[in-house]
Parts: C-alpha cells; sequence; structure tokens
C-alpha cells in the first residue's frame, strides 16, 4: 500500500503500546517550510518509505479517522539527529515550544543523554535551560541527569552549580557529582563530599564507593583509603566484585601491594577487571616478573586478558627494557585475536622503542588502523629517546603537516631531541612556536630549555634564561643546571645552583651527590668532603649505581663493587680478558670518573668493577656469538664506560645498547649513536 502524497494522517500501531513523544500533524510545524522540508523524506509516497517503517499503517482505518488526523512517533523523525541544531537553538526545544511535541520526561532524559555521549556541551546548556522553563523544572531525575551530562562534558564547576541549585537530592545525585571529581581528575573534591553525604544520613551504595576508591587513589594524600574501606565493608558493599576491584586499584595506586593483594585473594569472586587492577599494580611500581606471574595466573584461571591487561604488561617490559619478553606477550595478544587498537598499540610501540627497537616501534605505528596525539608522541618520544633527532624534527613537521595538533608532551619530546642532538637553535625555535601553537609552556619546558642550553655549554645564557622565566623555578631548573655546571666544570656556579637546590628539596640525595662530583672532579676536595658530612648529618642517602640485563627471560642485576652474584669469579675473569683486548686497541681508562681521593693505580682498578662493565661481561659470558646485547641502567653512563664500551663492539663485534636515565646509547664498530655528545 503506498502512501498519500498529502496525507499526514498515519496511525503508529506498533508503538501505541509504549511511550513514546507524539508529534501533532496539523500545528504551525505544518507551515514551516524548514521543517517541512526536514521531515519531507519520511512523508515520501514511495513504497521504500512504507517498508522503512514496519508495521506503521493500519489498512483498516475509516476515513473518519485519517480525516482526525494522526500521532506520529518521534523516534521516526529525530530520533537519529536528536541534537539537530536550529535559527534558535535545537530542532526538537523549538518543536515543544510551538506545541507540535508534546514534553516528556523521557524527551529530557533522552536530550541530557546524547549530549553527555556526544559531548555536546552547547546543546545540553540550552537544553538545561529549557528545562528549567518548563514543568518538568523540579524533576530529581532529570536534574541527576544535568550533573551527570555536565560531568561527561568535563564541566565541573557547572555541574556543581547545578548541583547546588537543586532543591531536592538524592542518592544518586552526589554519586553522580563524586563521580564527575573522580573521573576528572579533581579526586580530593570528590572526598570532601563524603563528610557532607553523611551528615545528612545519606548512605553510599556500591557506585558511590567505586568512585570513592578511584578517588582515594589519586588523591594528593593517602590518608582517606582505609577510613572508606573500614565504612564500605560496614556497609556491607565490599562483596560486590567492582567495589572489591576497586578497593584492590587504590591501595595498588598508592603502592601497597600487599594491601592490595590481601583485598585480591578475599574477593569471594574475582573478574577481568579485579585482575587488570592487580597486575596494573605490579606495572606501575615496574615489577616485570610479578607482573608476568600474575599474568601466567590470569591465564590459568581460565580469565582472558584485555586490552588493559596487554597494556599493563608491556608498560611493566618497557621499564625493565625486556624485548624479548614483550615480543612474546605480543605474539600472545596477536594469537589471542585481539587487534591492534590505538589504546593498545601506543603501549606496545612505547614498549619496542623503550627496549631499544625504535624499527619494531614504527612498524606498530604504521599498523595502527586509527592514530591519536598519543600515537604521534610515543613514537616521537622515542626518536628523542634513541638521539635521532633528525628524524624526530621530520616526524614533528609531518605531524603538523597532516594536521594534527601537537600539546605539550609533543614539543617536551622535540625539545628533548634537540636537548640530546647539541641542536640549540632548533630548540629556541620548537619553544617559540609553542606559543604561536596556542600552547602555553610548562615548567618542564623551561627545564629542557636550560638542559639544552646547559649541555651545549651555554652556562651563562641557561642561568639568564632562569632569571627570566615568567613561572617561579622549581628544584628541577635549578637541578638541570646544576647537571651542566657538572658535565661543564663550572664549580662556582654550580654551587649556587645547588645552593637553591637545598633551599627547594634538602632531602633530595641528587644534588647532594652531583655537588660531590663536581668538586671532586675539580679538585676541591675539602668543599667535597664537606658535602659528604653534610649529607651524613641530614641522613641523606646516595642511591647506588646499578645496570641489568635479561637473559632468558630472567633479570640479572648488577651494582658497583658487589660481588653477590654467583659467577662473579667468572665475571670479573671475563671482564679482565675483555680490559686487555680492547687496551690493545686504543681503550686508556679515564680516572677522572673515579671521584675518590686515592692513588692512580687504585682509581684504574675502581673503573673495572662499574656495573654496567659487570653487566656486559655477565651478558657476554651467556648469550651466543653475535646477538645483541641491551644494558639498563638507573643512573647517567659515566664517560669512561661509554669510551670502553665503544671498544668492546668493535673487539667483539658486537651491537651493544645501554639504556640510562637520559637516552639509549647504540655501540657498533667502536662508535655511538650519540656521537659523544650525552
Amino acid at each position: 500500500m503506498s502512501v498519500p502524497k498529502c496525507s499526514f494522517s498515519l496511525k503508529i500501531e506498533a508503538m501505541k503500546k509504549q511511550q513514546q513523544l507524539w508529534l501533532f500533524p496539523f500545528s504551525p510545524f505544518a507551515s514551516s517550510p524548514s521543517l517541512f522540508s526536514f521531515l519531507s523524506p519520511y512523508y515520501s509516497s514511495s513504497t521504500a518509505a512504507s517498508a522503512a517503517i514496519p508495521d506503521a499503517f493500519d489498512s483498516s482505518s475509516t476515513s473518519s479517522e485519517t480525516d482526525a488526523g494522526r500521532l506520529l512517533p518521534l523516534s521516526s523523525i529525530l530520533l537519529k539527529d536528536l541534537l539537530l541544531k536550529s535559527p534558535r537553538g535545537l530542532l526538537v526545544l523549538d518543536l515543544l515550544d510551538s506545541g507540535s511535541l508534546r514534553p516528556t520526561a523521557d524527551l529530557y532524559s533522552l536530550l541530557f543523554k546524547r549530549c553527555a555521549d556526544s559531548k555536546r556541551i552547547e546543546e545540553g546548556r540550552v537544553a538545561h535551560s529549557h528545562l528549567l522553563r518548563s514543568r518538568f523544572h523540579s524533576d530529581i531525575f532529570l536534574h541527576n541527569s544535568i550533573v551527570n551530562m555536565y560531568c561527561k562534558c568535563g564541566s565541573l564547576d557547572e555541574a556543581r552549580k547545578a548541583f547546588d541549585d537543586m532543591p531536592l537530592r538524592d542518592m544518586v545525585t552526589w554519586t553522580a557529582l563524586i563521580t564527575g571529581y573522580a573521573q576528572n581528575n579533581r579526586p580530593n573534591e570528590a572526598l570532601a563530599l563524603l563528610p557532607e553525604m553523611l551528615r545528612l544520613r545519606m548512605a553510599p551504595n556500591g557506585f558511590t564507593f567505586a568512585s570513592l576508591f578511584k578517588a582515594c587513589g589519586a588523591a594528593s594524600v593517602d590518608k582517606h583509603g582505609e577510613e572508606i574501606h573500614a565504612l564500605s565493608v560496614k556497609s556491607g558493599c565490599t562483596s560486590d566484585v567492582y567495589v572489591g576491584s576497586a578497593i584492590l586499584d587504590m591501595y595498588a595506586r598508592r603502592g601497597r601491594m600487599k594491601d592490595a593483594c590481601l583485598v585480591f585473594d578475599r574477593l569471594q569472586s574475582k573478574n577481568e577487571v579485579s585482575w587488570n587492577a592487580l597486575i596494573a599494580g605490579y606495572a606501575r611500581r615496574e615489577e616485570g616478573e610479578m607482573t608476568m606471574r600474575k599474568f601466567s595466573e590470569m591465564q590459568r584461571s581460565c580469565f582472558k586478558a584485555t586490552h588493559f591487561t596487554y597494556s599493563s604488561i608491556f608498560s611493566a617490559c618497557a621499564g625493565l627494557g625486556a624485548l624479548e619478553q614483550g615480543k612474546w606477550v605480543h605474539a600472545h595478544m596477536i594469537k589471542s585475536g585481539q587487534k591492534l587498537t590505538a589504546f593498545v598499540g601506543n603501549t606496545l610501540l612505547d614498549m619496542y622503542a623503550k627496549s631499544g627497537s625504535i624499527q619494531d616501534a614504527k612498524k606498530i605505528f604504521d599498523r595502527l588502523s586509527k592514530r591519536d596525539v598519543v600515537s604521534w608522541n610515543s613514537m616521537l618520544t622515542g626518536y628523542a629517546q634513541h638521539g635521532l633527532v633528525k628524524e624526530a624534527i621530520h616526524w614533528f613537521e609531518e605531524m603538523r603537516s597532516l594536521g594534527v595538533q601537537p600539546n605539550q608532551i609533543t614539543f617536551l619530546c622535540i625539545l628533548t631531541a634537540c636537548s640530546h642532538g647539541g641542536m640549540v637553535r632548533e630548540g629556541q625555535y620548537y619553544f617559540n612556536l609553542m606559543v604561536r601553537c596556542s600552547v602555553e609552556p610548562e615548567i618542564e619546558h623551561y627545564v629542557t630549555i636550560v638542559d639544552l642550553l646547559g649541555r651545549a655549554g651555554l652556562l651563562a645564557r641557561a642561568r639568564t634564561f632562569i632569571d627570566e622565566m615568567p613561572i617561579p623555578s622549581t628544584a628541577a631548573v635549578w637541578g638541570a643546571l646544576l647537571g651542566a655546571c657538572r658535565m661543564h666544570k663550572n664549580a662556582e656556579l654550580g654551587k649556587f645552583a645547588a645552593e637553591k637546590l637545598f633551599e627547594l628539596d634538602p632531602h633530595d640525595a641528587g644534588p647532594h651527590v652531583l655537588l660531590y662530583n663536581l668538586y671532586a672532579c675539580t679538585g676541591r676536595w675539602t668543599d667535597a668532603a664537606e658535602v659528604r658530612k653534610m649529607m651524613k648529618v641530614g641522613g641523606v642517602k646516595k642511591e647506588p649505581a646499578c645496570s641489568w640485563v635479561v637473559i632468558e627471560n630472567s633479570t640479572h642485576m648488577f651494582v658497583a663493587n658487589d660481588d653477590s652474584h654467583p659467577r662473579m669469579k667468572e665475571i670479573n675473569d671475563m671482564w679482565e680478558k675483555i680490559d686487555a683486548k680492547i687496551k690493545e686497541v686504543g681503550y686508556v681508562p679515564d680516572t677522572n670518573y673515579v671521584l675518590l681521593h686515592v692513588d692512580e693505580h687504585e682509581r684504574e682498578a675502581k673503573l673495572q668493577y662499574h656495573s654496567e662493565k659487570l653487566a656486559l661481561a655477565f651478558a657476554l659470558l651467556n648469550k651466543p656469538p653475535g646477538a645483541p646485547i641491551l644494558i639498563m641502567k638507573n643512573i647517567r653512563m659515566c664517560g669512561d664506560c661509554h669510551s670502553a664500551i665503544k671498544h668492546v663492539s668493535k673487539v667483539m663485534e658486537r651491537e651493544i645498547t645501554v639504556r640510562d636515565t637520559n637516552r639509549f646509547h647504540h655501540f657498533s664498530k667502536g662508535s655511538c649513536s650519540c656521537n659523544d655528545y650525552w
């Protein structure tokens, strides 16, 4: 049956039994050309239009029924684009104002939900204003939807105002605002709402507790978690696996893994969320072996790994530099049928980059079906860490040419690359470009410029730059200057920077060690002794230098002058053989890097037992001939070890990579990728 060309008399039998929004056919709407043109496709006379609304026509309708006019469900017209704009605001609200559409609470609820899901805050504001003029202005359910909508759109101040303006609030209202604060990185404000709730005798439910625990995990101080945990136990909510998982995640984010494990073990039932929270906790602490162990237990417990699981494991492998383990997990993900989404792909390419394989990172980037700014930043970070300055600059420019807007992290990466490559002019250009790109420089960007100038030996310019900064200088700023003074042996300026650091952070061992090393390398042993005394009196302890290498999925750690490894005699013998070989081809020990007031012979003996040399000797003992070697180090690599490993790469014909706190050093055939500038 075809639809009469000019008839709006349609009876919707299929929709009658449901709560629907009805459109009156003969009204001011019928005389509006713009509205008619929008709706005209729905009134086509073709059979295709008829088929588009199944069961919409009743052939038994009498002519009197047809003449009287019938109601058309809004779902046939506006639900596809409920937020369609009009000159006055929103089309659907125009229909309400003209009387063409009957206002219902369901319509407003759907409007706020669409605004929240699509982050359309302007349309949400229009709908909010319209609701306040309607007969539903005091409907608590709709006001809860408004609070939720503003929270999901990230406008927490408007959410709080809507909350405060409500004449009546229920538990859903409080939970919506608490969740909004927790999910938008304002945990302290989320936690501040709990005492107000309790004073009003509002009992938190499972959803409330889940958001409160999320806030506790991110809060600036760790003092509310246990109290809220106790309250949840009294409320009987901890038996819920989602609440239990939130408690577990809270303790894990605070670094309290023993408490997290205790909560995990006591969960009456576990799911992927609880397993992921536990695995992520170990991954954040860079406990790679425990992360992999829990992943294996999750598999044995018949829980399928999700993207969150793989992302955590890749992060753990990146922290350890465990390339082979990372490759195994990558293969496991492929076999499980998981798609390479941007979320897990970004952590995967970061793992490859931080584990020394920038080529594999680039392959992952190329395979991503959807790339976001995080994907581009991850690759840019990799290029910067590997000292590939030209590639980093090319990558940055290509990113901009494709319309990807750089953010603070993007600029931090490109500035770091310029610093590692000694490209002062380019670094200053990109720093000035930030303002033109509407990106406000943060303290990290200023630190990187100080580092850029300092590495290049432009210490006076670095000091002037600090003095002219528009924001207060921090310990990181003066730390960058002190590090540069240590590198270029400027004791006076270094002393000034160190004094600033002692004022800002007297308990940090780093500045004390740098100042001691600066005095020692310039022969000021009396001043160096005073720094040692200051450290002893203040209880400041130096972090021991350590290096590690992964052999057959086991991590082997080495500390300078430590003989605790069971194969230490073999390791020492191996290094003595290597030392003799590299001396034959020109290696000369640089005893300036032994910062002890001892004779030359003892200085040279001390150099033999630096942690990266021990790790390298162990890797040469256990890796097959020709296999590449990756060594990780927790502090900056010293100049003597850098020189020694360059010679080892030539004599032993090995590709050797060392990742220290600053960057990667790729040694091959007697040279390093850093070109001796680091």
